[in-house]
């Protein structure tokens, strides 16, 4: 084993368990919430208090990185997230467990962007791939196997183990860390001339956005008060954060590698990742949940194939990167997921594990395909004494565009199941032959309850109104699926636009 590749395996394992923290709790909310007596506009904030923490830390681990250095930040970052997820599964009420999610966020967070920065330290020219292609089936197949492992253990022990499972990881990771990184020197004096001011900034604005992009849906947007409120205060904090970036002579986050074409363009291209990754990862669970009727365990069973698939990819990745440019690459990964989006348009109400596989492999195998190479072709374009400011950035929009993916596909989800539940009953009036006979062989099948006058008409109602909708809810999960590939047709046309990077040196150890 070379000696560069013992260290960034044990940074790996922490950040897989940062990203599959994201997700794990996904199909196992409804057990959470009842275990905490949580009101049901309650629950989602488990959720919402880890993706709010997260995405304000994020942008700061360069700097962060630069004062604390790669070892201590990590060690540091390994040993909050695991003892936060040991507070998680002690929760004793809604309030102390959304608290300790926030925690568990923004303790964890700095794992993720350090994995990327560090990849360029300890690998050089070819070698970079497969780095590349192991943060990228990480970045990908961690928040997909998080509602598989989710559900799993939430069926076979209980939801206090979706956090204890962190124990054991975490504090191996955190022993191990500091025996095996050496990349950079603390630099304590960056605490004294930093832009405290922009970090205040920032850190507002982007948790108003977070609040605004998972709550806006289900407090029907700017019609509520609040949402309102930190719409406002998020878009003037984070245009003052940006004035006061440009102005600044030390700024937090360096918003000037925008500049480099390469970075602006793998920016943008991490954000429609982003919202290919959480998006979907939102909507199958929502979709075998709530229409098909799955539990938590069935709907892991039946996403499985998803991850399966992004983990071929890898070694398939990795052999053609020796041949083709990366570019290429990358077209065929997006267009391949703007394929699988497409497939997904014609779902039914009837569909199963057995018809979700094609799509989902689809899906899933390239996915690395569509992160690995935005890694060495953006943030390879860049100097080294830039590469670790700039990575936060590169990571922020990956999370943000899962962020406002799932925001966008809910409202679509809102809108277009009440469009096409109109459009379905305007259809279901007397002279309707096919509804008819649906009544009549409902109404048979009814009959017999005994209570109200005409029990056996009412339940047969009651049954094509269910029906009616469980078709509406459908086919506006179709048009969700149907704008994500919009998304990735874009996505696929931008990259052409992006340079070829050539192998660089490994980034300096000093400031």
């Amino acid at each position: 084993m070379q000696p560069s590749v013992l260290p960034f395996v044990v940074m790996c394992a922490g950040m897989f368990m940062a990203l599959l923290d994201i997700q794990i709790v996904a199909s196992s909310l409804q057990d959470i919430g009842g275990g905490l007596s949580a009101a049901q506009d309650e629950i989602s904030w488990v959720q919402t208090a880890y993706l709010i923490a997260e995405i304000i830390v994020i942008p700061l681990s360069g700097w962060l990185t630069r004062v604390f250095s790669t070892r201590w930040l990590f060690t540091a970052s390994a040993a909050g997230f695991t003892v936060s997820s040991m507070l998680c599964g002690m929760a004793w009420n809604i309030e102390s467990m959304i608290v300790f999610r926030a925690l568990q966020g923004l303790l964890g967070a700095s794992m993720i962007p350090t994995v990327f920065t560090s990849s360029f330290h300890f690998f050089q020219g070819t070698r970079r791939v497969y780095s590349a292609a192991v943060i990228g089936t990480i970045a990908s197949v961690a928040p997909t196997l998080g509602p598989v492992i989710g559900g799993w253990i939430t069926d076979t022990l209980d939801w206090h183990w979706l956090f204890y499972i962190n124990l054991v990881p975490g504090l191996v990771v955190t022993v191990l860390v500091p025996l095996l990184v050496d990349i950079d020197k603390p630099d304590l004096k960056l605490l004294r001339g930093a832009d405290y001011p922009g970090m205040v900034l920032m850190a507002i604005g982007l948790a108003t956005l977070e609040y605004v992009l998972e709550e806006g849906t289900r407090w029907n947007w700017f019609d509520d008060a609040t949402i309102t409120d930190c719409a406002w205060i998020s878009g003037l904090t984070l245009l003052g954060f940006v004035v006061r970036s440009l102005v600044v002579a030390n700024p937090v986050v360096d918003l000037r590698a925008f500049t480099n074409r390469n970075f602006a363009l793998g920016c943008i291209l991490s954000f429609i990742t982003g919202i290919g990754i959480f998006t979907t990862i939102y909507l199958t669970p929502l979709f075998l949940g709530y229409v098909r009727g799955y539990s938590a365990w069935q709907t892991g069973m039946a996403i499985f194939s998803t991850g399966a698939a992004s983990l071929l990819g890898t070694p398939a990745f990795i052999l053609l990167s020796k041949r083709f440019d990366p570019r290429w690459l990358m077209m065929a990964g997006m267009a391949c997921f703007a394929l699988a989006m497409w497939s997904f348009s014609f779902i039914t109400s009837q569909w199963s594990a057995a018809e979700l596989l094609i799509p989902q492999i689809l899906r899933g195998f390239p996915q690395v395909f569509a992160v690995a190479p935005s890694v060495n072709l953006g943030l390879g374009s860049l100097s080294p004494a830039r590469l670790k400011y700039a990575s936060g950035l590169f990571n922020m929009m990956r999370n943000l565009g899962g962020a406002v993916g799932i925001a966008v596909s809910a409202a679509i989800l809102n809108s277009r199941t009440n469009l096409h539940f109109d459009r379905i009953a305007s259809h279901l009036t007397p002279s309707n032959g096919a509804m008819n006979r649906f009544v009549a062989a409902a109404n048979s099948r009814y009959g017999a309850l005994p209570a109200g006058s005409d029990p056996g008409h009412a339940a047969a109602l009651h049954t094509l109104w269910q029906t009616a909708y469980r078709e509406a809810s459908t086919l506006a999960y179709a048009d969700a699926f149907s704008v994500i590939m919009v998304v990735f047709v874009i996505g696929t046309l931008m990259v052409p636009f992006l340079r070829s990077v050539a192998p660089a040196k490994a980034p300096s150890a000093a400031h």
